[in-house]
């Protein structure tokens, strides 16, 4: 009892003076760093690029048509037009073009005009009226695309647009084409991915690896099959041509693989 008495005494007279009554512990030594974990290297890769087409007979025709009437009057420019567009459809109607493959493109009425100096050409009005010009009359104009979903038909129905408005009738173009044109794509598509891959097998045996799992693809976006154009005089009342070429489609896609 006696020695604890003096204990608790000389830290109350420790701390009355101000001393510290414990003497500090030490803090425990720091643990040496532990060593970084190894980092396992990046796998060796392989960049390809494959090139795939596929091709199809076309399957419908896409006609470009309209009519052009020029006349002292705008009134009577565009009576006429309606009438002569009027004679058009009911043609296309008639030859087997369903009406929801008409379109109408393209629809206007402009002032004309030719030089004073007497030159042939006729051309419609940008702006101001000049000094040496002379008018005309009025340009009334209308365009219509026609989708010709039986290809067969396609003469016939050139023919029939062609010769049902009279002088009016303009025939600009017609094109070949596939009405889907996403299975084209898709076999496309298949014949790329299948040459990229065959390329990446190649370089992984030149370099002596096995090819692993794919780790990246990405389409290149070429657009969608162009049609084929065909002149219009090809096309004549006593035969009905036969769509020429075919229609292709070309993917492009970029391919990394790993290798083992």
């Amino acid at each position: 009892m006696r020695s604890v008495r003096s204990v608790s005494a000389l830290v109350l007279a420790l701390a009355a003076l101000g001393l510290p009554g414990v003497p500090a512990v030490a803090a425990p030594a720091t643990p040496a760093a532990l060593p970084a974990a190894a980092v396992a290297p990046a796998p060796a890769t392989v960049s390809v690029t494959g090139a795939g087409s596929a091709s199809a007979a076309p399957d419908m025709a896409v006609l470009t048509a309209g009519i052009e009437v020029t006349r002292p009057t705008a009134d009577k420019a565009l009576m006429e037009q309606n009438a002569a567009a009027e004679a058009l459809l009911a043609a296309a109607r008639a030859a087997g073009v369903d009406e929801r493959d008409i379109r109408t493109e393209n629809l206007s009425l402009a002032a004309v005009y030719r030089n004073r100096d007497g030159e042939p050409d006729q051309y419609e009005a940008a702006g101001p009226r000049g000094e040496g010009e002379i008018f005309i009359g009025h340009r009334a104009t209308q365009m219509f695309s026609l989708i010709i979903r039986d290809i067969g038909k396609t003469g016939a129905v050139v023919r029939a647009v062609a010769d049902a408005p009279g002088d009016a009738s303009r025939i600009h173009s017609v094109a070949f084409d596939v009405q889907n044109p996403e299975a084209l794509r898709a076999r496309a598509r298949t014949s790329a991915y299948d040459d990229a891959r065959s390329r990446a097998v190649q370089y992984a045996r030149l370099s002596g690896r096995g090819l692993g799992r794919l780790l990246s693809l990405e389409e290149s976006d070429g657009g969608r099959p162009r049609p084929v154009p065909v002149p219009v005089s090809s096309f004549s009342k006593e035969s009905v041509p036969v769509a020429p070429g075919r229609i292709r489609d070309e993917v492009t896609v970029t391919a990394v693989y790993e290798l083992r």
